[in-house]
């Protein structure tokens, strides 16, 4: 979406009554700092279908749900196919759960896809398959946390919110309040604070510029700083980049994990029902391979490759089968499966 902006010098809000972690704010600063952002975003703004002006509200949210810890290069061909296939509420609210997990693939934590079903059904019967407008109205519906509430009320409805994600929390912190991180859940007090820098104009290319400036400049890990256009004003660089008081920051694991062979099961089904198999017998995935009967074995070995072989990463993440047979149950509680005899497959 090209954001609505009417060029104007943003308006100063000042900032009062924060806490000591987050201080008041100068008025010059913050003016600077509003217009450095606004400035390197209008130079420097990614060209992203959704910020086309003919995104839709609707494919704004979807954006906004995929996006959630995943990088917009793994977002985009998902977005454009899923947008393609469901340019509604009422397309995605009426779609097989099977057909909605299988296009979702493998942009990781699957149940986002079932939740945004869900909100699809809810904007299609109580919205009239139109996004609300409101942040109070956003959040009623399933699945839309304050988070998004406040992206789609900015980039959908360019209304005048803070948006808080990971990125924007970061540069503010680090620009204003000389802070390396902030903890991982949003207060009272911080969203307070946050909003009282969001200018009376250019509000939307304010949030879009913070965002844009924390995943390619203001980076968690290893931040540009001297490409950085808040350098100047930075409270965190004049006081030589300390870092967070607390210990360093642990990256989370992945290989060997139950969120990997969550994923590897999750490709399974995938990969079955692309496949048009009627399912993953589960033992073919729970039991040993020393355990199987020949029948068993036989059917392992005919399965299609793509199958087998998504099976056997399974195996090969799990050679007991124990953890494998609590995640397949988790998955069933989840409404991400589905458990036909003995066979496991996507939901219909």
């Amino acid at each position: 979406m090209t954001h609505r902006s009417t060029h104007q010098q943003p308006a100063v809000s000042p900032v009062t009554d924060v806490p000591s972690a987050l201080p008041p704010v100068d008025a010059q600063v913050l003016a600077e700092t509003q217009r450095a952002v606004v400035g390197w975003y209008r130079a420097h703004a990614r060209d992203l279908p959704w910020r086309e002006s003919a995104a839709t509200a609707w494919s704004i949210l979807v954006c906004e749900v995929m996006s959630q810890q995943t990088p917009v290069v793994r977002v985009l061909p998902r977005w454009e196919a899923w947008m393609a296939r469901w340019p509604r509420p009422s397309d995605l609210a009426a779609a097989p759960a099977s057909e909605v997990l299988l296009a979702w693939d493998s942009l990781g934590y699957p149940r986002r896809a079932l939740r945004l079903q869900e909100t699809a059904r809810a904007i299609a019967e109580l919205h009239g398959d139109s996004v609300p407008d409101s942040e109070a109205a956003l959040r009623a519906l399933p699945g839309v946390g304050d988070y998004t509430a406040a992206a789609v009320t900015s980039f959908a409805h360019g209304q005048r919110t803070a948006v808080l994600d990971v990125n924007v929390r970061r540069v503010l912190a680090r620009s204003l309040a000389g802070l390396e991180h902030r903890p991982s859940s949003v207060s009272r007090r911080e969203r307070a604070w946050a909003e009282a820098l969001v200018p009376a104009e250019d509000h939307v290319e304010w949030n879009a510029g913070l965002m844009e400036l924390g995943a390619l400049v203001c980076t968690s890990r290893s931040p540009s700083c001297e490409q950085c256009p808040l350098a100047q004003h930075c409270v965190w660089l004049a006081a030589g980049r300390p870092a967070h008081p607390t210990a360093a920051r642990r990256t989370q694991a992945w290989a060997g994990t139950d969120r990997q062979l969550r994923g590897a099961i999750m490709r399974c089904l995938r990969e079955a029902s692309a496949a048009e198999q009627e399912g993953v017998p589960v033992r073919l995935l729970t039991a040993p391979l020393t355990e199987l009967t020949d029948d068993e074995a036989e059917a392992l070995a005919a399965l299609p490759a793509p199958v087998h072989s998504a099976v056997m990463a399974v195996r090969n993440l799990d050679a007991g089968g124990e953890r494998t047979a609590r995640l397949v149950a988790d998955l069933l509680s989840d409404g991400l499966a589905q458990r036909t005899d003995a066979a496991l497959h996507l939901p219909h």
